[in-house]
């Protein structure tokens, strides 16, 4: 007698075993995670730890790295600061003397004398006194003691008067620079 091996049999054995197979590597899964949960527990307290030393060393560089930065951006904040009042300053300057000078030139259109100008009549006026102080003692030694004036003293101050008042009303004739 020949026996036949049954088909189903074989099939049955096979996902008999199949899962055994599968139950046995779902205990081995369920182990390790387990032994993993336990570790953890154990270590975990070191690890935090661990990772606490780790954000403190990392906080530390990069607050030294954004204080450099900052440093740095001051420093060039300073320099452009700088740069741009000297700048505003020249500016300054420069609008000050346009308008020193356009004053200046409105005056003179005026009829205004300019520093310049009542400057070189004061050293004139100098220049004159001096010289007739010079001239007075030769003038009072060459000269008799014993003159008598033309005018009487209420006539010259009349005299003089009219003098002053006809340089007034005449028209001035100055030629002027800046």
């Amino acid at each position: 007698m020949t026996t036949k091996s049954n088909p189903f049999n074989d099939k049955f054995k096979s996902a008999a075993q199949f899962s055994d197979t599968v139950k046995d590597s779902a205990q081995q899964i369920w182990l390790a995670g387990l032994g993993a949960f336990a570790k953890a527990q154990e270590e975990g307290g070191k690890v935090f730890d661990t990772l606490v030393k780790e954000g403190v060393s990392i906080q530390k560089k990069t607050q030294a790295a954004a204080e450099e930065k900052l440093a740095e951006a001051s420093s060039r904040m300073s320099t452009v600061t700088a740069d741009i009042s000297a700048k505003a300053s020249g500016q300054w300057d420069k609008l000050e003397g346009i308008f020193e000078e356009r004053v200046a030139k409105a005056l003179n259109k005026m009829g205004m004398p300019s520093a310049k100008d009542v400057q070189a009549l004061m050293d004139r006026v100098d220049a004159l006194s001096q010289q007739i102080q010079a001239m007075a003692p030769a003038k009072s030694a060459a000269r008799p003691t014993t003159a008598v004036r033309s005018r009487t003293p209420v006539t010259a101050k009349k005299t003089a008067a009219k003098k002053v008042a006809a340089k007034r009303a005449s028209p001035r004739k100055t030629t002027r620079t800046s």
